[in-house]
Protein backbone atom coordinates (compact mmCIF):
# COMPACT_ATOMS: atom_id res chain seq x y z
CA UNK A 1 0.00 0.00 0.00
CA UNK A 2 1.46 3.41 -0.63
CA UNK A 3 1.70 5.87 1.82
CA UNK A 4 -0.01 9.19 1.62
CA UNK A 5 2.53 12.15 0.82
CA UNK A 6 2.64 15.73 2.83
CA UNK A 7 0.93 17.13 -0.28
CA UNK A 8 -1.64 14.67 -0.35
CA UNK A 9 -2.59 14.90 3.22
CA UNK A 10 -2.62 18.28 2.67
CA UNK A 11 -5.09 18.34 0.13
CA UNK A 12 -6.99 15.62 2.38
CA UNK A 13 -6.98 18.04 5.35
CA UNK A 14 -8.40 21.27 3.42
CA UNK A 15 -11.04 18.95 1.98
CA UNK A 16 -12.35 17.90 5.36
CA UNK A 17 -11.73 21.30 6.82
CA UNK A 18 -13.88 23.16 4.11
CA UNK A 19 -16.48 19.85 4.45
CA UNK A 20 -16.79 20.82 8.18
CA UNK A 21 -17.25 24.30 7.34
CA UNK A 22 -19.94 24.25 4.48
CA UNK A 23 -21.29 20.06 4.37
CA UNK A 24 -21.35 19.18 7.72
CA UNK A 25 -21.36 22.84 9.54
CA UNK A 26 -19.22 21.47 12.49
CA UNK A 27 -17.02 24.27 14.50
CA UNK A 28 -15.22 21.34 16.72
CA UNK A 29 -14.50 19.31 13.49
CA UNK A 30 -13.65 22.53 11.47
CA UNK A 31 -11.16 23.06 14.90
CA UNK A 32 -9.49 19.92 14.44
CA UNK A 33 -7.48 20.26 11.10
CA UNK A 34 -6.12 23.40 12.30
CA UNK A 35 -3.08 23.97 14.35
CA UNK A 36 -3.07 25.51 18.00
CA UNK A 37 -2.10 28.89 16.52
CA UNK A 38 -3.90 29.73 13.18
CA UNK A 39 -5.19 32.43 11.45
CA UNK A 40 -8.14 32.99 9.23
CA UNK A 41 -8.98 36.49 7.25
CA UNK A 42 -11.51 37.12 4.63
CA UNK A 43 -9.94 39.89 3.59
CA UNK A 44 -12.16 42.17 1.40
CA UNK A 45 -14.62 42.46 4.58
CA UNK A 46 -12.08 42.00 6.91
CA UNK A 47 -13.53 39.35 9.22
CA UNK A 48 -11.64 36.52 10.69
CA UNK A 49 -10.03 35.44 13.33
CA UNK A 50 -6.36 35.01 15.51
CA UNK A 51 -5.03 32.43 17.76
CA UNK A 52 -7.16 29.41 18.14
CA UNK A 53 -9.76 31.15 20.23
CA UNK A 54 -10.13 34.14 17.63
CA UNK A 55 -10.59 31.75 15.08
CA UNK A 56 -13.26 29.73 17.13
CA UNK A 57 -15.01 32.63 18.08
CA UNK A 58 -15.17 33.62 14.57
CA UNK A 59 -16.26 30.11 12.82
CA UNK A 60 -18.91 30.21 15.64
CA UNK A 61 -20.21 33.34 15.53
CA UNK A 62 -19.81 34.84 12.16
CA UNK A 63 -19.07 31.82 9.14
CA UNK A 64 -19.97 27.71 10.37
CA UNK A 65 -23.25 27.69 9.80
CA UNK A 66 -24.21 31.47 9.06
CA UNK A 67 -24.33 30.68 5.11
CA UNK A 68 -27.12 30.20 3.01
CA UNK A 69 -28.97 26.61 2.40
CA UNK A 70 -27.76 26.73 -1.28
CA UNK A 71 -24.27 27.83 -0.76
CA UNK A 72 -21.45 26.06 -3.36
CA UNK A 73 -18.15 26.06 -3.68
CA UNK A 74 -17.25 25.04 -6.86
CA UNK A 75 -13.70 24.35 -7.46
CA UNK A 76 -11.80 25.99 -10.73
CA UNK A 77 -8.15 25.12 -9.84
CA UNK A 78 -6.10 23.68 -7.16
CA UNK A 79 -2.37 24.35 -6.63
CA UNK A 80 -0.81 22.64 -3.79
CA UNK A 81 2.97 23.48 -2.80
CA UNK A 82 5.38 21.95 -0.23
CA UNK A 83 3.64 24.25 2.90
CA UNK A 84 0.27 25.75 0.91
CA UNK A 85 -2.72 24.88 -0.93
CA UNK A 86 -3.89 27.88 -3.58
CA UNK A 87 -7.79 27.45 -4.56
CA UNK A 88 -9.63 29.15 -6.79
CA UNK A 89 -13.11 28.45 -6.43
CA UNK A 90 -16.43 29.83 -7.63
CA UNK A 91 -18.70 31.12 -4.50
CA UNK A 92 -22.53 30.96 -4.91
CA UNK A 93 -25.42 31.43 -3.01
CA UNK A 94 -28.83 32.96 -2.40
CA UNK A 95 -28.45 36.23 -0.16
CA UNK A 96 -31.57 35.56 1.89
CA UNK A 97 -30.01 34.93 4.97
CA UNK A 98 -27.48 38.08 6.35
CA UNK A 99 -24.27 36.46 5.39
CA UNK A 100 -21.78 38.06 7.84
CA UNK A 101 -18.42 37.27 6.55
CA UNK A 102 -19.16 38.11 3.22
CA UNK A 103 -21.91 40.99 3.52
CA UNK A 104 -21.37 41.59 7.36
CA UNK A 105 -24.65 44.04 8.49
CA UNK A 106 -26.75 43.29 5.13
CA UNK A 107 -29.92 42.18 5.86
CA UNK A 108 -31.35 39.21 2.92
CA UNK A 109 -31.66 40.77 -0.25
CA UNK A 110 -32.99 37.59 -2.14
CA UNK A 111 -30.71 37.80 -4.74
CA UNK A 112 -28.21 35.74 -6.54
CA UNK A 113 -24.36 35.78 -5.68
CA UNK A 114 -21.80 34.22 -8.06
CA UNK A 115 -18.12 35.73 -7.39
CA UNK A 116 -14.46 33.76 -7.76
CA UNK A 117 -12.38 34.05 -4.71
CA UNK A 118 -9.00 32.42 -3.70
CA UNK A 119 -7.62 30.80 -0.73
CA UNK A 120 -3.87 30.99 -0.15
CA UNK A 121 -4.03 28.30 2.59
CA UNK A 122 -0.29 27.87 4.56
CA UNK A 123 0.14 24.86 6.45
CA UNK A 124 1.96 23.38 9.29
CA UNK A 125 2.61 19.67 8.25
CA UNK A 126 -0.45 18.99 7.63
CA UNK A 127 -2.50 21.08 9.54
CA UNK A 128 -4.19 24.39 8.47
CA UNK A 129 -2.23 27.45 10.06
CA UNK A 130 -3.59 30.06 8.17
CA UNK A 131 -6.04 30.90 5.80
CA UNK A 132 -6.57 33.89 3.22
CA UNK A 133 -9.54 34.18 1.41
CA UNK A 134 -9.73 37.37 -1.67
CA UNK A 135 -12.93 37.81 -3.50
CA UNK A 136 -14.11 40.20 -5.95
CA UNK A 137 -16.04 42.49 -3.00
CA UNK A 138 -17.83 44.93 -5.89
CA UNK A 139 -19.08 42.52 -7.48
CA UNK A 140 -20.78 41.58 -4.75
CA UNK A 141 -21.99 44.75 -4.08
CA UNK A 142 -23.37 45.21 -7.30
CA UNK A 143 -25.13 41.60 -7.23
CA UNK A 144 -26.82 42.37 -4.12
CA UNK A 145 -27.86 45.74 -5.25
CA UNK A 146 -26.27 47.72 -2.98
CA UNK A 147 -24.51 49.58 -5.99
CA UNK A 148 -27.09 50.16 -8.03
CA UNK A 149 -27.20 49.90 -11.64
CA UNK A 150 -26.30 52.81 -13.04
CA UNK A 151 -23.35 52.98 -10.47
CA UNK A 152 -21.84 49.14 -11.68
CA UNK A 153 -22.33 49.96 -15.07
CA UNK A 154 -20.41 53.13 -14.79
CA UNK A 155 -17.46 51.63 -12.51
CA UNK A 156 -14.65 48.78 -13.75
CA UNK A 157 -16.66 45.88 -12.13
CA UNK A 158 -17.78 42.87 -13.60
CA UNK A 159 -21.30 41.56 -12.04
CA UNK A 160 -21.57 37.96 -13.57
CA UNK A 161 -18.14 36.15 -14.48
CA UNK A 162 -19.07 33.07 -15.14
CA UNK A 163 -18.85 34.37 -18.95
CA UNK A 164 -15.72 35.60 -18.80
CA UNK A 165 -14.59 32.03 -17.01
CA UNK A 166 -16.12 30.12 -19.35
CA UNK A 167 -14.81 31.51 -22.61
CA UNK A 168 -18.40 33.26 -24.07
CA UNK A 169 -17.88 36.84 -23.16
CA UNK A 170 -14.72 38.33 -24.62
CA UNK A 171 -12.15 39.85 -22.55
CA UNK A 172 -11.20 43.52 -22.00
CA UNK A 173 -14.69 44.72 -22.56
CA UNK A 174 -14.82 46.97 -19.55
CA UNK A 175 -11.43 48.83 -20.93
CA UNK A 176 -13.02 49.32 -24.62
CA UNK A 177 -15.84 51.34 -23.34
CA UNK A 178 -14.41 53.76 -22.41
Amino acid sequence: MRQMSDREAMARTWDQHTSAEFVTRDVDATMRTMTGNPSVMHVPTGMGGVGYDGVRDFYRRWFVGRNAADTTIESLSRTVGEASIVDEMMISFTHDVEIPWILPGVPATGRRVRVPGIAVVGFEGTAVASERIYWDQASVLAQVGLLDEETARRLPVITDPQGLLDGTVAPNLLARRR
